[in-house]
């Protein structure tokens, strides 16, 4: 709970500095005297927009600090804990804003510095502020909503069709883009299956085209290959006049003889007989190869013919011949890869369906908690619009299904009212006058908060419309609230301030040059000068007195 607030420099306060206790506190003062000012200061410090009109002229900067028992929040706690603000054992935190006369802000929790938007994250885990317009507020649908959902607190089926909702977008974006891309990919895959068709039944090996260029020479010089051969063979090895192996022979049997006078000699002799046998392993060598050609003219148009296409192909899809297999992989990758995504198509267009049917599923069990709770809902505000004198008012709340789906599940919430015997339920703007409208706007903000697990509620002026035996109820009702949790309200109503725990009063005074508001405890006297003064304006007698003392003590 709120335990302490600071402010310095804030608007027209010069300086406030006050301790908050547990129960219901009622802030009142006079009209204009700046009674709301200390709920502003407050929602500045937990994140509020901040402005360089809100520094108090002449000042340099406003600060504005506030300190919460989170012994028993938990909530805030744990959020402390994953943000490293939280020390062992903590039972304060602290935070604080500075906002210079330039406009300028920082924000610190626990002494950290933080960005604003941090603090707002937070601040729902220590306050909830009623404002003073809420009534005004009431008749729009979607606050309608949230306000049933306030009160159903199924955060949790809230979170979960949310969610649903997301994750059934999510996959709707990724089926439409791939829709789109369809007439594409259809188009680019008849091209590919030809293309990789032809080139499936062409089967172009890696480094074929090497190797059937080179049989390709083989063949088309066969008769060449074989003249020549033959003639190297009959020149090495078999020639009826005389050949290379002879020769060899020849010499190497005289140098044999000649190394008998010079030993120098048999060297050259021996290196001509390793001659004479490579010789002769060239020339068995080259009669197995004789032996082996023969000019084959169906293998070498068979070869024309796998070059011609090979050529052809390469040059349709751009590459090189050596290059065409890999043009081959990359196209067949690419058509896989096209078939894959028909087939990612086909699975995400179920996947819709179940996310879809995920998400009605979840969106029909928020309704019928939503039904449960507006059922209850209408009876509970039905019994407050009478004890706030509207003694034959009806209260319903009516859940619709719509057929446009959304994060908040596909109901439409609509409060309907009947304010006087025999008047029908109608909309509430159609019917609801605007103090009928704010004892409603009160009832409702009563119940939600009885629900609510923030520890800290203020009411700003939101009794506006309300006065005599009505206003006593509100403040009983608000009382109540504050037996469990802290409340703290602003009021202009004496049977309202009367039901406080304890009491404060906002003041203004001005001297030539500057004009400040103040804001301090009462004590038991001064309470009942005070609800005296709300009770008979300017003029207080011994009546009034003894009336305020009445209204305190009852």
């Amino acid at each position: 709970m709120l335990t302490h607030l600071y402010v310095k420099d804030f608007a027209i306060v010069d300086s406030l500095d006050i301790e908050i206790d547990a129960g219901m506190s009622t802030i009142t003062g006079e009209t204009g005297a700046g009674k709301s000012i200390s709920i502003d200061a407050l929602g500045l410090c937990l994140g509020s927009r901040a402005e360089a009109a809100m520094v108090r002229p002449g000042a340099d900067k406003t600060e504005i600090s506030a300190t919460f028992n989170i012994q028993h929040i938990p909530s805030a706690k744990n959020w402390l804990a994953e943000q490293d603000f939280l020390q062992p054992e903590q039972e304060e935190c602290i935070i604080r804003r500075v906002v210079t006369a330039e406009g300028r802000s920082r924000a610190y929790i626990n002494g950290a510095p933080v960005p604003a938007q941090q603090l707002r994250s937070f601040a729902p885990h220590l306050v909830n502020i009623h404002g003073q317009h809420a009534h005004q507020l009431l008749m729009k649908a979607d606050y309608q909503l949230s306000l049933l959902d306030q009160y159903a607190d199924h955060k949790h089926l809230l979170a979960q069709t949310e969610l649903a909702y997301k994750g059934w977008n999510k996959l709707k974006t990724e089926l439409k883009q791939l829709e789109e891309m369809q007439s594409q990919r259809d188009a680019r895959l008849q091209l590919l299956e030809y293309q990789v068709a032809e080139l499936d039944e062409f089967a172009l090996a890696e480094g074929e085209f090497s190797q059937i260029e080179a049989e390709h020479k083989r063949l088309s010089n066969a008769v060449t290959l074989l003249a020549d051969s033959q003639q190297c063979y009959s020149l090495l090895y078999e020639n009826d006049e005389q050949t290379i192996v002879s020769m060899l022979q020849l010499v190497q049997h005289k140098l044999a003889d000649l190394s008998r006078y010079d030993e120098s000699l048999s060297n050259i002799a021996g290196m001509l007989d390793e001659a004479e046998i490579q010789v002769k392993e060239a020339s068995y060598e080259l009669r197995d190869y004789i032996d082996s050609q023969e000019p084959d003219p169906e293998r070498l148009l068979q070869i024309e013919e796998r070059m011609s296409t090979a050529l052809e192909l390469a040059r349709k899809h751009k590459v090189t011949p050596e290059e065409l297999h890999i043009e081959h992989e990359k196209l067949s990758a690419e058509l896989a890869e096209i078939k894959r995504c028909d087939e990612q198509n086909e699975a995400l267009v179920h996947q819709v369906a179940e996310a879809e049917a995920h998400y009605w599923q979840t969106a029909e069990q928020l309704r019928e908690s939503r039904l449960v709770v507006a059922e209850q809902l209408s009876e509970l505000v039905t019994q407050s619009m009478q004890k706030l004198n509207m003694k034959q008012g009806q209260f319903k709340v009516t859940v619709n299904s719509i057929e446009k789906p959304s994060k908040l599940g596909s109901d439409a919430i609509e409060f309907l009212v009947s304010a006087n015997p025999g008047q029908p339920l109608q909309a509430m703007h159609k019917v609801a006058s605007g103090g009928e409208l704010s004892r409603i706007s009160l009832a409702m903000q009563v119940l939600t908060a009885e629900k609510s697990d923030t520890p800290t509620l203020i009411f700003d002026e939101v009794d506006v419309g309300i006065s005599g035996p009505t206003a006593a109820v509100v403040g009983q009702m608000l009382r109540k609230i504050g037996e469990s949790t802290q409340v703290i309200c602003v009021t202009h109503l004496p049977q309202v301030a009367a039901c406080g725990h304890q009491q404060m009063l906002v003041s203004k005074s001005n001297d030539e040059t500057s004009t400040q508001t103040t804001m301090r405890k009462l004590s038991t006297e001064e309470r009942i000068y005070e609800l005296a003064r709300l009770l008979g304006g300017d003029t207080i007698t011994n009546n009034t007195l003894e009336n305020a003392r009445e209204l305190l003590v009852g």
